[in-house]
């Protein structure tokens, strides 16, 4: 024989009383049956005896065997999809490795609602749109916790809709599903509201949405800082945000126009410093520099659009002109005659833009009627 399978250990396995052997027997058979010189015979023979051995009584038979096969890409799929219904302990590795079952025999293995199964599939290297919804659609909490987890899980969007639906009050799948490598921007959009200061700000950085609420974010988060942070710390801390998102192509023109705009001089200050590369102390200096020239040397360094910088020189003026006022909500009334000033002077900064800030403006106003 070509392999080391011999018919001596076929009648041993047929013939032995004892569990463990049997167990050792089928944990060798299992690793042949991959042997790329067995012959055909001998291939017919041991998937035979394979199948006779996922009948086994005994447990412990069936786990080695499954074990031993878990990655096998000669099992049979009778065998497979037999040893994938036994019991968790027999199921598992082959929910979890084997590449043998199609995607039907993995959703009807959802479709019984067995938890420690929907886990194992959950945790595959690869798993389908097809098997995403299922599991998505009849999984626990955990289950589809550990499939937001697993970024070789393909998922569409109206399944990530559905795990929203699902288990909004779910910190635990909110939380994987904001770490996940990839979201598409109307589930990020949708979670802004669902999940903790933390994540927002986790999902401003590492997830595409709609610039209305990626500079909605910004403010909010900056709100935090002016109340959480101050002095260096909240500058470092910044730095550090803006960084990330500078890495990860969230610091967009737009955002960076809409903030200033909003008359968050720092984030200004910190955003062109990172997008330039150079000290936030060069930036700041180059930025306030009374000759004018400053600005435009720093910004010729960024890859902001040359078509913009008319409009943050407005911003830059009208804030540097205009004090903060004392007083309650002055925060927000700053905001509005330094929104009032820049549509005023500058015109030429896109409809969505401008949309934006006359959107910002009757807010402010508003609130304050």
């Amino acid at each position: 024989m070509a392999s080391s399978l011999s018919q001596s250990d076929v009648a041993k396995l047929l013939a032995e009383p004892l569990p463990k052997v049997r167990a050792e027997l089928a944990s060798k058979l299992a690793l042949e049956i991959d042997n790329p010189r067995m012959t055909s015979t001998e291939l017919g023979l041991a998937e035979d005896i394979v199948r006779i051995m996922a009948r086994d009584v005994e447990v412990s038979v069936r786990q080695a065997l499954a074990e031993s096969l878990r990655s096998a890409a000669r099992m049979p799929h009778d065998v497979a999809v037999k040893l994938a219904n036994d019991v968790e302990s027999v199921a598992s590795p082959i929910l979890t490795y084997s590449s043998i079952l199609t995607d039907e025999d993995l959703t009807a293995i959802v479709h019984k609602g067995d938890e420690a199964k929907h886990a194992a599939i959950a945790s595959r290297a690869i798993v389908s749109e097809k098997v995403s919804e299922a599991l998505i659609d009849k999984g626990s909490e955990k289950t589809v916790a550990r499939l937001m987890e697993n970024n070789g899980a393909v998922i569409n969007t109206p399944s990530m809709n559905k795990a929203v639906d699902r288990f909004s009050e779910s910190n635990l799948v909110k939380e994987k599903m904001v770490k996940r490598d990839t979201l598409p921007a109307v589930v990020a959009e949708r979670l802004v509201t669902l999940v903790s200061d933390n994540l927002q700000d986790y999902l401003m950085v590492h997830h595409e949405m709609s610039p209305n609420i990626a500079a909605n974010l910004v403010l909010q988060s900056r709100e935090r800082a002016v109340m959480t942070l101050s002095g260096n710390s909240n500058e470092k801390d910044l730095e550090r945000m803006l960084t990330q998102m500078h890495q990860n192509k969230r610091l967009t023109p737009s955002l960076v126009l809409r903030s200033v705009c909003m008359g968050d001089l720092l984030f200004f200050e910190v955003s062109m410093a990172v997008l330039a590369n150079v000290p936030i102390v060069n930036a700041r200096i180059l930025i306030h520099d009374a000759g004018r020239l400053g600005l435009k040397s720093l910004y010729a360094k960024t890859s902001l659009p040359p078509r913009l910088l008319p409009a943050f020189r407005t911003a830059v003026d009208v804030i540097s002109e205009t004090l903060m006022v004392d007083e309650a909500n002055g925060r927000d009334i700053y905001r509005a005659r330094v929104i009032e000033r820049i549509l005023t002077q500058y015109q030429d900064m896109g409809q969505d833009d401008m949309a934006f800030l006359v959107d910002k403006l009757g807010d402010l106003i508003n609130a304050h009627a």
